[in-house]
């Protein structure tokens, strides 16, 4: 499949396999995938960082299956290792803890076990290697009673009880997975919606911008009309319309001119604050915006983003909002920023946390990142609201989101 064509990252659902070093882990994925992606050998800790394989998993569709190091790893990188297998339970939707059948289940395993189970986070457990048992004295009953969870009996080697195992994740994928929608929710079929979508710098040249592609798609399969024009445009796309849109939805950093260009009788939000609704707490983000009132000198703001790119000179990450938030408060405040996969753990440390609409992230990590800064009391806030707030255009910005918009009204 196409690498540009592929369905993203972060829309996939994450499947990891934890166990210890050489349980079988990369085999299982070969196994699963039927192709040799994953680096097997008889040598402790070959799989170092997690290794990323995406497919597609019918009837699911597609997925992430993600192969870590094992816990026990006693090399010199060990625990490099470790943190970042660890890292991996923020995003994972489902767990695979794969047990050596040679070995039995061990006190790695137990916790190993606890640590998955302290993250709510589904598991189902794989006795792997049972080519190399007598089939007759394999008890399964007796793992799921020790353990407490489902228990699928294969050998990566033979492929027996592969096909068992893909019925088993089936069957645990999450039942509101499909429920968070993008804008699908918030139209109905023909309804004409106006995307207004400036062409970005930092995006490839010649496609739009990730959340752009996926409100897009959201609309066609919701039987409704997606219509995209650019700002200048957009007075003019309004005029030639034969009836008037249910919505329209703007890039932030044009929210000013969309939003005097739109007849106040018309929804109006952005792609930002779709994607905060689609990924995470909508309302949580939305008293991170009241918070900024309340900054003062010397406060200090981290600005994070789930992805790395090229940074331009006018970068709305590191040069446009930190200006805005100056011009809105009048306070000297401090910015420090991060971007990728990993989430700074020192975040007591800030007053507020900004962070990108989260494309890249799938639900889980999201929802992690808001629930870690709503567990240390530091208010997180998103781009697209964000830029609503200090525009003076978040409630109507809000106003497709009647919860939300509620939370910032509340005295």
């Amino acid at each position: 499949m196409s690498e540009l064509n592929s369905t993203p990252k972060g829309d996939r659902l994450h499947i990891a396999l934890f166990g210890k070093t050489n349980a079988g882990k990369s085999s299982i994925i070969n196994a699963i995938t039927s192709q040799n992606i994953a680096l097997v050998s008889e040598v402790k800790g070959t799989t170092t960082d997690p290794v990323y394989k995406a497919m597609e998993l019918l009837p699911i569709g597609p997925v992430m299956l993600i192969d870590t190091a094992g816990l026990d790893d006693e090399s010199n990188l060990g625990e490099l290792r470790k943190a970042k297998t660890l890292e991996v339970l923020n995003k994972t939707d489902i767990a695979l803890m794969i047990i050596d059948g040679t070995k039995g289940l061990t006190d790695y395993d137990k916790d190993m076990l606890s640590k998955i189970k302290s993250k709510n986070i589904p598991i189902i457990g794989v006795l792997n290697k049972i080519d190399k048992l007598d089939k007759t004295k394999i008890n399964i009953p007796l793992y799921e009673k020790e353990t407490g969870i489902s228990f699928v009996s294969v050998s990566s080697f033979t492929g027996e009880g592969i096909k068992e195992l893909k019925s088993a994740i089936i069957k645990l994928v999450p039942e509101n997975e499909d429920k968070f929608k993008i804008v699908g929710d918030l139209i109905s079929p023909s309804d004409f919606v106006i995307l207004v979508t400036p062409i970005d710098k930092a995006a490839p040249k010649g496609r739009l911008i990730l959340p752009q592609q996926q409100t897009i798609r959201d609309i066609l399969e919701s039987d409704a009309m997606a219509i995209v024009t650019k700002e200048f445009e957009l007075r003019e796309t309004l005029a030639g319309l034969s009836k008037k849109p249910k919505m329209v939805i703007t890039d932030s950093q044009v929210f000013l001119k969309v939003s005097a260009d739109t007849p106040k009788d018309i929804l109006m939000t952005s792609f930002s604050i779709l994607m905060a609704r689609h990924k995470g707490d909508l309302t949580e983000l939305v008293k991170g915006a009241k918070a900024i009132e309340n900054l003062k000198n010397g406060d200090k703001i981290l600005i994070s983003e789930a992805c790395t790119h090229h940074r331009q000179s006018d970068d709305i990450g590191k040069v446009k909002i930190p200006r805005w938030l100056r011009q809105k408060t009048g306070k000297k405040l401090e910015f420090d920023f991060s971007s990728g996969f990993s989430f700074p753990e020192n975040i007591k440390d800030y007053a507020l946390i900004v962070h990108c609409a989260g494309c890249m992230l799938n639900r889980k990590a999201m929802m992690f990142r808001i629930n870690e800064a709503r567990a240390q009391n530091v208010p997180i806030v998103n781009y697209g609201v964000l830029i609503a707030y200090v525009q003076g255009i978040l409630p109507r910005a809000l106003k497709p989101f009647p919860g939300a918009n509620m939370i910032f009204n509340e005295e």
